[in-house]
This record gives structure tokens, sequence and C-alpha cells, in this order.
């Protein structure tokens, strides 16, 4: 277990270089104010409707549950020279996984060549036959890529940053680094005079020259749409915001329809050609002439269009399959063999269920690890075994040897903590980082991400479906 790794402080009386200005200004604020501006900020987010809906979830009266996702007023600081090697790892990590999905649906030279077993790809959930042999413009095939971050501290007081997850498929949480961004300019404009913080209000045009640079080929002018399965889903507040921001349509499957090859969108004016769809809808529910036949939330024959080449879908279809839990455990094999160069950003120890040795060192240390479902999202599924009963352990490992393949288990990283203002003071939390890589004729991000944080102390799971809020992040230009 690697140990905890302060963002702020290198010791109780040293802070970090990069955070002494505004720990300097932050001692200067009385706790009543800070608590005023989180009022504030609480009012604001309700007001502009930034929610989530809670599945399962109920308030007292029975009720379904949308919630806001706790903002905290302290801001995750990195310095330029970090930010420069995490971003060349990003792309570099995001580059040989647009390779992987490529080759998995082409040549399959990296199940010739014996590095990642067939059947880890054709038993996969998210391996899409359908996609065998179709050409996607540029072979992007994960054009919006949310590759979660952690650090952990070493023994000597540094902290090395893993990649904890790669999310190919509907990449959420944009929307709330760019709302974070403009409370904290509204709430505290002082600090942006007094740090040289890196933008991100650009993230919006830098998506839609994303998605129309990968539209079908001959389309000069592409018309783009954002597919939302509607209001009832828990990020709709970010597709309509995206759409907003890019001047592009929202719709739904009921909104789209599939004539002579070509996908169009009912408007007040008539059909209206379609070429670039950023969909929010999983894969299951995209066509159901090709997948689930109950889905209501897609459009009939959209499919056969995009075999075609007559439609881009962003993310493509069957990018799923990797960015499974399973799959995970290659990526630094991936990036030597499509890219022959060492991985930048290192990947968590990983031990595999379906492997003999790695089910018995799961068993046998399950009280130290964290196990999880290969195909679970949203901190289910999963056991944290130091923050385990005996009981839980025991009932978890019956679950296991039932299913050896369906899990993976990574050592217990103590996640890097940053000081944060929860109710009783300022005190640390644990968080990670999601950066937002976009892939079309060039690989682009704006600086930084998502910064989430577990607001329950000790806590080690920042989704917000689990309690866990959100901060800004800032990067310091030079």
């Amino acid at each position: 277990m690697k140990t905890a790794y302060d963002e702020m402080q290198v010791n109780a009386s040293e802070v970090r270089e990069h955070y002494r200005t505004y720990q300097n200004w932050l001692k200067q604020q009385p706790s009543d104010v800070m608590r005023s501006r989180r009022e504030e900020a609480e009012v604001i987010f309700r007001r502009v409707g930034i929610t989530f809906a809670v599945y399962g979830a109920k308030d007292e009266d029975g009720s379904g549950t949308e919630r806001l996702i706790p903002f905290d007023l302290i801001p995750r600081i990195i310095p330029s020279g970090e930010w420069r090697e995490m971003e060349k790892g990003l792309r570099q990590r995001v580059n040989a996984l647009n390779r992987f999905i490529h080759d998995v649906y082409h040549d399959q030279e990296i199940i010739k060549a014996g590095i990642v077993p067939r059947e880890q790809i054709v038993n996969n959930a998210q391996f899409r036959p359908e996609m065998m042999g179709v050409n996607v413009p540029g072979d992007v095939y994960s054009h919006i890529s949310g590759i979660d971050i952690v650090r952990a501290g070493n023994a000597d007081g540094t902290g090395t940053y893993y990649v904890l997850e790669d999310n190919l498929r509907v990449p959420s949480g944009v929307s709330y680094m760019l709302e974070n961004r403009k409370m904290m300019m509204r709430l505290f404009p002082e600090l942006f005079s007094q740090h040289r913080v890196a933008p991100v209000a650009h993230y919006p045009d830098l998506l839609l020259d994303t998605l129309r640079a990968v539209s079908p080929s001959g389309v000069n002018d592409p018309t783009v749409v954002v597919l939302s399965p509607g209001m009832y889903n828990s990020a709709y507040f970010e597709h309509a915001f995206l759409a907003q921001q890019m001047g592009v349509e929202l719709v739904e499957g009921k909104d789209l329809f599939v004539d002579d090859g070509f996908v169009f969108m009912r408007t007040t004016q008539g059909p209206k050609r379609v070429d670039v769809i950023y969909r929010r809808v999983d894969d299951d529910f995209l066509d159901p002439k090709a997948f689930r036949p109950d889905s209501t939330l897609g459009c009939a024959g959209l499919l056969d269009v995009y075999r075609a080449g007559n439609i881009t879908l962003s993310n493509a279809i069957g990018t799923g399959v990797a960015d499974d839990k399973s799959i995970y455990p290659y990526v630094p094999k991936m990036i030597e063999f499509y890219l022959g160069e060492k991985p930048i950003l290192q990947n968590v120890p990983t031990h595999l269920g379906r492997e003999a040795e790695g089910l018995k060192y799961m068993l046998d240390h399950m009280g130290e690890l964290v196990v999880k479902e290969v195909h679970g999202a949203g901190g289910y599924g999963m056991l944290i075994g130091p923050a385990a009963t005996q009981a839980e352990i025991a009932e978890f490992k019956k679950v296991v040897e039932a299913n050896p393949s369906n899990y993976i288990a990574q050592p217990t990283l103590s996640l890097s903590s940053c000081p944060t203002f929860v109710e009783s003071g300022i005190a640390p939390r644990h968080i990670d980082l999601r950066p937002f890589v976009l892939s079309g004729k060039t690989v682009q991000m704006v600086p930084g991400g998502l910064t989430r944080v577990a607001l329950k102390e000790g806590s080690l799971v920042v989704n917000s479906s689990q309690g866990g809020g959100t901060k800004d992040t800032w990067v310091l230009e030079a």
C-alpha cells in the first residue's frame, strides 16, 4: 500500500511551492465568509439546474432524487511542468487505445502476437462483432476519452501518478469542470489576478472542432447533433449544456430517422441530414434493429448507415472493448506494441482472477486489496479490503470463487489528499482527476480536468453517486 500524499503540504509546516500564494490567501479568509460563499454556490447551481439523478434512491416522500454534486471551494492546483508530463502520457495512452480498438475490429495483430488473449476480447460483453471490418474516419474510435488518474505517495515523500481507469464509451463530467471554473471566477475573482490559471472555457469549441473533423468523407459543412436518452437520464444536464455551448441541436431517438442510407432529424423546416452524432446513449440502445429491439432511445437502421460510412458516431460503437477492467492490465503492453514506446503514465499493479496465480493472491490477500468487478462502474460491485469487515471479506471471497474471471484486484492506493472545506472546517480529503482527451485529426485537451473528491473522512470512493463532490482544477501556466 502506498503512503498518503498531500497535494498542498510537504509536511505540517511546509507548503508546496505552487500552493504558497493560495495558502497565504486562504489563511486570511474567515470561516463564516467561506461558508457563505459555499451557500451562494449551492443556490446558483440549483438555479442553473446542475443536478444529477440518483437511480434507485428515494427522498422521504418516496419520489426519485435529483441531487447537486457537492462543490468544494478549495481548488486542486497542478504546476505547469507536472501537467506537461501528464499531457504527454495521456496523448500516448489514448493513441494506443485507439490503435488497439482499430486492430480488434480489423487484423487482430495483438491477438496473433499473443499479447492479449483472444477470449478476453471475443467473450467481452462490450465486443461488437457488427464492427468487424468497419472503417471509421481517421481510424479514431474514442473521440472523447475520460482517463481517471490518481496520485499515491512514495516513501521518499514524492508522489507517482497512476491511471486507475480508461473511460471510452460515454465519459461524463466535463460540464462540472466548466461550471466549477465559472463558479470560482464568480466567487473569488481576486484569486485569478494572483494566479496564472490556464483556461478551460474553450473546451466546447475544441469538442465541436473534433466532431466536425471526423465527419464522413466528402462532407464539407457537417451537421452535428448531441443524442441524449432524455431528461430522465442522470447526466441530462450535461447533454443539454454541451449542445447549447457548441450551438448544435440536442436530440432524442424519436427526433431521428433513416431514409435512403442517411440519417435525418425532424425539424420545423422539414427533415435535415445529420452527419455526426455525439451520442450519450450506450451501444445496446442505439439501434433497435441491430441491438436491443425494445429500445426507444435510438434510431432504427442507424447501424446500417454507420457501416456504410454515411454517419459518424462519437464515440464509435464497440469502444467499450478497450475500457473494460479486464483489458486495462494490457494497456502498457499495447503502448509498447503499437507505438514502440515505454508508458509515460503507469498502471496500478493488477491481479487477474482469470489467472490461477492472480486468483490465489486475490483470495489470500483480500483484506489488503481493492477487488473490482470487471464490468462494474460508479464504485459499485467492489470491495475495499482494509475498510471491510471479516464477514464482508468472507462473503466476497465466495462471490469471487464462483466467477473468478469476473474480478480483478489491485493494492489499496491511498489516493492523494487535498484540503477541502467541510462542515468541521478545512480538512484533507482524497481526490482523483479525470482529464478529457479529444481525438480527431489531432489530439487536444484543456489543461486539467475534473477533480473528484471523497467528502466522507477516510473514504476513497469519489463517485458522485456515492457521496463524492468536485473541485476546480487549476493548472498554473509557467
